[in-house]
């Protein structure tokens, strides 16, 4: 039998009643977007704390990975299911940021949090037209049926401050989709990292982070992310991203 918990370094993710299980994509997102975090704070001379929304937050997993890296970030991690909301209070009370992080069970769209937030990020349901399982639960983790890519816009807008940055998680695949959307609706890209399983594998994911833009402003810088070399060992780049965090890394 599987595990039901995952183990890093300084805190474990419990995820028997989460349909979102810790993927390697997920961790490599969070500790990129921990890492741009943490860049973009030390280049604006930030050493004030900050408020950050982590919505789908599933088990937890990257409101912890943000919490460990960025000491002065206050965490909303924020899930529509309820048995996921449950796991993921459980996993940060077990944590050593329990006081930086809160949990709540909601819908995005139908929850206000009186303050806005600096940092936005999310790992959002990637497919609305795929196959669906049989399970709804999985459907709700997997599937948009609750929440589409089209409605993001409104929902940063709505949450972000001003000067503040989002950050997405998406099947490459969505990529001139979003990057479309974005523009219509007032926002450019600052970072855009294409991530492939080895380097003879296509793109498969995209990370990206976002800002209020009073132009439209074309994508202003695209890397490339390898998570595996052709030993069939972890690239140096993806070391450099996990290493504080995987146990034997």
């Amino acid at each position: 039998m599987a595990n039901t918990y995952f183990q890093f370094k300084q805190f474990i993710i419990h995820q028997d009643r989460s349909a979102m299980k810790v993927t390697t994509d997920a961790c490599l997102f969070g500790a990129w977007v921990a890492r741009q975090i943490k860049l973009n704070r030390e280049q604006q001379g930030i050493t004030n704390s900050d408020k950050l929304l982590d919505i789908g937050t599933g088990t937890g997993l990257l409101s912890l990975m943000l919490a460990q890296e960025n000491s002065l970030l206050n965490i909303d991690a924020l899930e529509i299911d309820v048995n996921a909301a449950g796991q993921a209070f459980e996993n940060c009370q077990l944590s050593p940021w329990r006081e930086r992080i809160r949990v709540s069970q909601g819908d995005i769209k139908q929850t206000d949090f009186n303050h806005p937030f600096r940092y936005i990020l999310s790992n959002p349901p990637f497919y609305e037209n795929d196959l669906r399982s049989p399970d709804p639960i999985k459907n709700l983790a997997h599937h948009q049926e609750g929440l589409l890519l089209k409605d993001f816009p409104a929902i940063i807008q709505n949450h972000l401050e001003p000067g503040g940055q989002f950050y997405l998680l998406l099947p490459f695949k969505r990529k001139e989709e979003i990057i479309e959307l974005l523009q219509q609706n007032g926002f450019s890209i600052s970072n855009m990292v294409q991530v492939k399983q080895t380097i003879n594998h296509p793109y498969f994911r995209l990370m990206l982070e976002a800002e209020y833009s009073n132009a439209k402003v074309e994508v202003t810088e695209i890397n490339e992310l390898i998570i595996s070399n052709k030993a069939n060992e972890y690239s140096s780049e993806f070391i450099s991203l996990l290493k504080e965090y995987y146990l034997h890394l």
